[in-house]
């Protein structure tokens, strides 16, 4: 008899232990799991979202008599899904307008996103994450993040334990090389505090204080009027930049904070419309990234979580 792939649906019967309604207990259990392992392969709710649906009905279609472990059989399910859906995702990045960011998500309920570990859900982690192949993603996802054994990451994607090492230590090395330790929550909303002030006014010499040598500010407005469509690179440019647009971005504009990816954020508003996200990636050398989250497709349902 050939091995059946988990995507194939096969008749059941619905007995009382794998009736519709225990089926949805199950997922609804490991669903906080599976919409973390997906939303960080992703790096957005929405496409995370849609991981989880057709999880969801692949579990429905599935002979459950023979599965003993639920979340296993879905968190397996999940993370095959989002590879794929990584791949195409990645081609669809190439034609995006300007930079791309991560769709931020209130993380006040959920500080750690359905993981055992808060790792892999700060803004600029997922970031990173998007220069790893989807395979070494996964790993690292799985491992870092929710603390999977060796073992069971393999079966996952299908390979040998000691390849499976390497992928994670590879990732490892490419987030380690590429961010510095960041700073405590404190510390980080003081420095972000500084930071918008001297932004709010423009004064350029407050403004290079409090930036990293290398600093990267990245504007997503998905092709949006007023959003820069490159990075901007390095402590002078980002400075002389951030103060150009001061006079035309403030003025008349009023910030509340929030929590967003587990950091404290500013998000902005203006005539009764939120225009951005401010998040940054704060290190003991100062600002290392910034990213304004502008595109009002991530920022409307980022806005309404927060408003519950």
């Amino acid at each position: 008899m050939r091995d059946r792939d988990d995507s194939e649906p096969l008749d059941h019967t619905g007995d009382d232990r794998d009736s519709l309604e225990r089926a949805m207990k199950d997922f609804v259990a490991a669903r906080p799991q599976l919409f973390g392992i997906a939303y960080r392969m992703l790096g957005s709710a929405a496409d995370a979202e849609d991981i989880l649906q057709e999880t969801w009905l692949r579990w429905q279609r599935a002979d459950r008599s023979g599965i003993r472990e639920p979340a296993a059989f879905l968190t397996t399910v999940t993370t095959r899904l989002a590879i794929n859906s990584t791949q195409s995702a990645r081609k669809r990045r190439e034609t995006y307008v300007g930079p791309w960011l991560p769709e931020p998500v209130d993380t006040r309920a959920d500080p750690q996103l359905g993981a055992e570990r808060a790792e892999a859900v700060d803004l600029a982690v997922l970031l990173l994450l998007e220069k790893l192949n989807p395979r070494e993603r996964a790993a690292y996802v799985l491992r870092e993040a929710f603390d999977y054994p060796y073992e069971r990451i393999a079966e996952i994607l299908e390979t040998g334990e000691p390849h499976t090492r390497q992928l994670v230590s590879r990732a490892r090395k490419h987030l380690k090389a590429a961010r510095r330790e960041p700073v405590s929550d404190s510390a980080h909303r003081r420095l972000l505090e500084t930071f918008l002030e001297a932004a709010r006014t423009g004064t350029l010499t407050a403004l290079e204080e409090l930036l990293a040598e290398d600093v990267v500010s990245y504007a997503d407005g998905g092709g949006m009027r007023g959003a820069s469509r490159v990075p901007v690179a390095g402590r002078e440019r980002v400075a002389r930049y951030l103060a150009a647009f001061a006079p035309r971005f403030w003025p008349h504009s009023r910030v509340r904070w929030v929590e967003a990816n587990g950091r404290p954020a500013v998000l902005v508003w203006r005539e009764g419309h939120p225009v951005a996200l401010l998040c940054a990636d704060v290190s003991d050398r100062g600002i290392e990234r910034l990213m304004w989250v502008m595109n009002p497709a991530k920022l409307a349902p980022y806005v309404a979580a927060v408003a519950d």
